[in-house]
């Protein structure tokens, strides 16, 4: 997708950039830019180690299902909770 953007292309979207922002803030969007990518890279990194589970699921009504109603509520009452620490 990106493949086909060469430097005219790059010098174009530049000017637009000073047009729309001034070139007094484009250092400023830059380094707001990077701080941005370094904190999602960092939290990727640091969510790779958790694991995901599958959370049973509530039957159609009139269905059955192993897990029993209280099981289920008492699931969700946890993960309502889970982030009042």
């Amino acid at each position: 997708m990106c493949s086909n953007i060469g430097l005219p292309e790059l010098l174009v979207i530049l000017m637009l950039l000073v047009l729309v922002f001034g070139a007094s803030r484009l250092p400023q969007l830059g380094e707001t830019l990077g701080k941005t990518v370094r904190r999602f890279k960092r939290s990727v990194a640091q969510n790779e180690g958790i694991e995901i589970t599958k959370l049973p699921s509530r039957p159609a009504k009139g269905g059955q299902s192993d897990v029993s109603d209280a099981e289920l509520a008492s699931h969700d009452h946890d993960r309502d909770h889970e982030h009042d620490d």
